[in-house]
């Protein structure tokens, strides 16, 4: 590759994240169908041309953003090293991470549900979403095993089950947070609710993968 073809290469990638980048602010914030492609145009500081160049679509766009939004889920989980001798902390500390995540990238949680409310019309099409769905869901596994090779959590837990847990009491907390705020009389954006909700998640979901001692299991 001469040096004029590696420029306009690493031109070309700069355009693309741009334009991804800009596409998930305004798809996060006017949703997909309201989402217009000079928006995205205008937020990139490009232009309609290039967008059809780069993705051929607007569908096909956001099914970049929304590929794009689990992998940088996952990049930011593949830096942690659960301590495996510890299984117990290790899943409280896994709560931790999902939950801190969602609050830090409301982006995530507002393209995950655009893309619901379109019942997963582009997750259909995508090749990449097992891949990364297999990788996340791979970071619970270890701790589960080492839980149970302890004598710690039950045998017959579902990995799938525990990450659906994680997922739902972390992902419905903040897709909902502007409705039961009004509904429960209380601003659960604040700091303080929000630890809240994380400390009883927490315990939450390490009692429903514990071992239970045998006079409670009988009763």
């Amino acid at each position: 590759m001469n040096k004029k073809t590696g420029v306009r290469a690493h031109q070309a990638d700069q355009t693309k994240a741009r334009i991804l980048k800009a596409a998930i602010t305004v798809f996060a914030r006017d949703g997909y169908a309201g989402g217009r492609i000079e928006q995205i145009s205008k937020e990139a500081e490009s232009n309609d041309r290039m967008i059809y160049y780069y993705f051929a679509s607007k569908e096909n766009l956001f099914l970049h953003v929304l590929e794009h939004t689990y992998e940088a889920f996952n990049q930011a989980e593949s830096g942690r090293r659960p301590d495996l001798s510890k299984p117990v902390e290790a899943l409280r500390q896994q709560v931790g991470f999902f939950w801190d995540y969602y609050v830090a990238h409301p982006e995530f949680v507002a393209i995950l549900t655009i893309e619901n409310l379109h019942k997963g019309k582009h997750a259909k099409q995508s090749r990449e979403l097992s891949r990364l769905s297999a990788t996340t869901v791979g970071v619970i596994k270890p701790i589960i095993e080492a839980g149970q090779q302890q004598g710690l959590f039950r045998l017959d837990v579902d990995i799938n089950h525990v990450y659906l847990m994680i997922a739902s009491l972390c992902y419905f907390y903040n897709s909902n947070q502007h409705t039961l705020s009004s509904f429960l009389g209380q601003n659960l954006a604040d700091p303080g609710q929000q630890q809240d909700w994380l400390a009883f998640i927490s315990d939450l979901v390490i009692r429903g993968v514990r071992v239970l001692p045998i006079d409670t299991a009988d009763q």
